[in-house]
């Protein structure tokens, strides 16, 4: 990895889950100081504007069931510009190594030669946890947490639900409103209670951020009532309790 930011490299950035002072020091640098911008769908439009006007921006964002491009031809891409001399910055939307796919870019880009570096961003569950008050850990709540994609490669939802089930932790799903009947049923047959607390939040640390609070048995009609759609977070688990916005 390089800390230096030479031509014919790319940095995989961290635009962090929308508000722009949340930004860090170091990726607003990078975003300044490259000659082209390869962002995804999930990068707030103020973080956007702090681009200057004389770097290129190239667009490959993703939605559900529709993808600018695949994820192989954006490394592709990448590879391709950082061959040419330019220097790189891959813009996503949270954190790059959090259901980014910034290890599959990384591991492309390193293969080929290409210098890397990596600049973390703030993921969606850190910033739904800051936006509406609840932590993600307890002592009293939750020993553990885990984030869990909610859509794996081949479009199922084959989860460890065991250890998923279990009390004493909090469950942040991405990805998991298209299966979110799947996820409520296989938890309540391995044994976590319908009246686990449960949260839809939508675009956390945003002007139009909303949290829609239920049990992990009104989840699904919950999810229908308010029509709730991507990119949305599925978070379960008594630290919920606790929120205060």
């Amino acid at each position: 990895m390089k800390s230096t930011y030479e031509t014919g490299s790319v940095a995989l950035v961290g635009a962090g889950p929308g508000d722009p002072e949340l930004l860090t020091l170091k990726a607003l640098r990078l975003i300044q100081a490259a000659d082209v911008v390869v962002h995804d769908n999930l990068v707030g439009q103020d973080i956007m504007a702090m681009i200057p006007q004389a770097v290129a921006r190239i667009y490959v964002g993703k939605k559900a069931s529709n993808h600018t491009l695949p994820q192989e031809e954006i490394s592709a891409l990448l590879l391709r510009l950082a061959r040419e001399g330019k220097r790189v910055v891959r813009l996503k939307g949270g954190d790059p190594f959090v259901f980014g796919r910034g290890g599959e870019e990384m591991e492309v880009l390193l293969a080929a030669g290409i210098p890397v570096q990596i600049v973390p961003g703030i993921t969606a569950a850190l910033g739904a946890g800051a936006a509406f008050g609840f932590p993600l850990t307890h002592r009293d709540h939750a020993q553990s947490c885990v984030f869990v994609t909610g859509h794996l490669k081949d479009h199922s939802v084959n989860l460890d639900w065991p250890a998923l089930a279990r009390p004493g932790q909090t469950l942040v799903f991405y990805m998991g409103i298209a299966g979110l009947e799947t996820i409520a049923a296989e938890l309540q047959a391995h044994g976590l209670a319908g009246s686990t607390p449960a949260a839809l939040v939508y675009k956390a640390t945003l002007p139009e951020q909303q949290r829609w609070s239920c049990t992990l048995a009104t989840l699904v009609d919950t999810a229908r009532q308010h029509q709730v759609k991507p990119p949305a977070l599925v978070i379960i688990g008594s630290v919920l309790e606790l929120a205060s916005g």
